[in-house]
């Protein structure tokens, strides 16, 4: 599946923004993320030489997702196995497209390469009540083609990788799939990206709103941060209204 030009609506997995399956830290995290809630459990481990994939990192699969519902939208069979540059990658999510940035999105791809996660989310319970846990990581494996002066500034021309096949079930189901604001990107920091997807996921459009819990709230993020930490940065994203399209409030 050859990725489609111009601009597309931001889509993201539904599942992906009300489960812990990314650190949410910009330095490298080894410590497994465990998550056990409504039934449901879950897994995230990385290797020490890459780490686990981060938030940050997610912005392919962001990419990929909306790539794919695009696709499906014009009519286009989309595939596990995805065709693009770098380039088109690093616009789409907003980037730069300097030396720097490539590097970035290539340990970026290994980091979603070496991420093993274990699940039973969306796995049919067997008669006998035993869960089936699916194990996967975010991207198969990946190509790059490097051009041929033998430049070693980062870039190439060119970029193959096999989605999970989790991940593309999961994103082929279109009642599974939200569409994000447009200025997600611009969100820098772990916590704050974190908490628009979860709002996004849960508070949806509902004029009454949602809420949370901060003990909750924290248990959900898997963050390694101590809770009064957390709840600090929290009550600082209140108070700067920071997420787009929602209104945040500390009762």
């Amino acid at each position: 599946f050859r990725a489609l030009p111009g601009d597309m609506a931001l889509r993201d997995a539904q599942d992906l923004m009300a489960y812990p399956f990314f650190s949410l830290a910009k330095s490298p995290r080894t410590v497994p993320i465990r998550s056990e809630a409504g039934g449901v459990s879950l897994t995230v481990e990385g290797v020490p030489e890459h780490g686990i994939a981060t938030i940050w990192d997610a912005d392919v699969l962001i990419w990929a997702a909306s790539q794919i519902v695009q696709a499906k939208k014009e009519g286009i069979a989309p595939s596990r196995l995805m065709v693009a540059t770098p380039y088109e990658i690093l616009r789409f999510a907003q980037r730069g497209t300097g030396r720097s940035d490539y590097l970035a999105l290539r340990a970026a791809l290994d980091r979603l390469q070496s991420t093993t996660v274990a699940t039973t989310l969306r796995q049919r319970e067997r008669p006998n009540g035993a869960l089936r846990v699916h194990r996967f990581s975010w991207i198969n494996e990946w190509k790059e083609y490097i051009r041929p002066d033998g430049r070693s500034d980062g870039r190439s021309d060119g970029i193959e990788l096999i989605l999970a096949d989790w991940f593309f079930s999961g994103v082929m189901d279109e009642a599974l799939v939200l569409t994000l604001d447009p200025t997600y990107f611009r969100l820098s920091g772990g916590i704050e990206r974190w908490l628009y997807r979860l709002v996004r996921k849960h508070g949806g459009r509902q004029a009454s709103g949602w809420r949370f819990d901060m003990r909750h709230l924290y248990l959900k993020s898997g963050s390694l941060q101590r809770p009064s930490d957390f709840a600090i940065q929290v009550r600082q994203l209140a108070r700067r209204q920071a997420l787009p399209g929602y209104r945040l409030s500390i009762e």
